[in-house]
């Protein structure tokens, strides 16, 4: 079965300097894969040059029979893949409640016809409880890990086929981490594909079928995490 993402020799750059080196990887329908590596080896790179948020890119990309190499982010988006940025990205002057609205209505996917999930406020809540405690709670006033999980949610509501997450269980309470966990496993019952990218090791074993380590900008090994009792 062709690959659902499938990313083939890709090189990226900021300005002179080149990040990321024939990089390739593939993820599944249904399949949730994880990007591992330190700060600073190219995993965040990585996946912004998937999305179109690279100044400059070499390489192919593939997503659902779509060739996404000289797409724009948005057009990207469009498509059905969603990203979750590790800087969150959300309005911090709206409340919970607003920024979920705004996203709905922003949401312009051409996937109306293969949505897997058409995700509601009250199925978001049900996924995050702790948003639905605070609906009218401004952005700014919520802790780190309320914010990663409003970011997941505001995604979410564009009704993606495949999400991107970048270290989504990075500096977040346990509580949060275990929460996020969740989320991943209900995305891959529900046929929706994850990519994440990641340092935590506990949290890429828990939810990943396969592995990529990334290193210098390099793929340097692959690891099937579900298969191997010693990971």
């Amino acid at each position: 079965m062709k690959p659902f993402l499938e990313v083939s020799r890709l090189n990226a750059w900021h300005g002179a300097a080149q990040i990321l080196f024939d990089v390739s990887l593939h993820v599944g329908r249904g399949e949730v894969v994880a990007l591992l590596g330190r700060n600073g080896a190219g995993k965040s790179s990585t996946l912004k040059a998937i999305m179109g948020l690279m100044p400059r890119r070499e390489g192919e990309l593939h997503f659902d029979g779509q060739d996404l190499a000289q797409m724009q982010a948005f057009e990207v988006a469009r498509l059905g893949l969603g990203y979750v940025p590790e800087d969150r990205r959300i309005f911090t002057d709206l409340t919970v409640l607003e920024n979920l609205t705004l996203a709905k209505q922003n949401a312009r996917y051409d996937n109306r016809q293969r949505v897997l999930s058409d995700w509601t406020l009250e199925k978001l809540f049900d996924l995050f409880p702790n948003l639905a405690n605070m609906q009218n709670r401004q952005a700014s006033h919520m802790s780190g890990g309320e914010q990663q999980m409003l970011s997941v949610a505001r995604t979410l509501m564009g009704n993606p086929l495949l999400v991107m997450l970048d270290e989504p269980s990075e500096g977040i309470a346990p509580a949060i981490v275990s929460r996020m966990s969740d989320m991943v496993v209900t995305l891959k019952r529900q046929g929706v594909s994850v990519l994440l990218s990641e340092q935590n090791l506990d949290f890429a074993h828990a939810v990943c079928d396969r592995t990529y380590m990334i290193e210098k900008g390099e793929l340097s090994e692959l690891v099937k995490m579900m298969d191997d009792p010693h990971i």
